[in-house]
């Protein structure tokens, strides 16, 4: 398996139409707002062109995680249907005391989701990857308790 994260191509498509609004409208835009600031004279007092300077620090900070984010993630199509955890599947397992029901992928590509997703790489991920319908591995949480993890079904998902 790659280094690379699964993402489903819907999330993968919405993630790339973001970073096409932020680079060619909104860019350009903040662009025009911050040389029209600077045309109102002194910088220091200048509300507009520190506002707008502010903004434009924003967007590049998200176009540069989304091309993150795009470089380090796999679409795929969801993968076979043989019961065992691998990216693009949905577990659905007991964690503890708790039922949960998730999708292993791209954990920020999962906003708009109607399904809460967890990383390979989250601890949770790394535990149960690999894991077949039917198994309880433990699970170590981040506060260091330690859990069992009984994984009840495993499914590919369907957007």
């Amino acid at each position: 398996m790659s280094d690379k994260r699964w993402i489903d191509k819907g999330s993968h498509d919405k993630l790339v139409a973001e970073l096409k609004e932020l680079t060619e409208e909104k860019r350009p835009e903040i662009a025009r707002k911050i040389d029209e600031a600077r045309q109102d004279g002194d910088l220091k007092e200048n509300g507009a062109y520190h506002a707008a300077r502010d903004e434009q620090s924003m967007n590049e900070t998200r176009i540069a995680q989304i091309e993150d984010l795009l470089r380090n993630s796999e679409v795929g199509e969801a993968p076979e249907d043989n019961g065992i955890v691998a990216p693009g599947m949905v577990v659905e397992a007991k964690v503890g005391p708790r039922d949960m029901k998730f999708l292993l992928g791209l954990r920020e590509a999962g906003d708009d989701l109607d399904i809460e997703v967890y990383s390979p790489e989250a601890p949770l991920g790394k535990a149960i990857l690999g894991a077949k319908e039917g198994d309880t591995v433990s699970y170590t949480a981040p506060t260091g308790k330690v859990f069992e993890v009984k994984i009840n079904s495993v499914s590919p998902y369907q957007p």
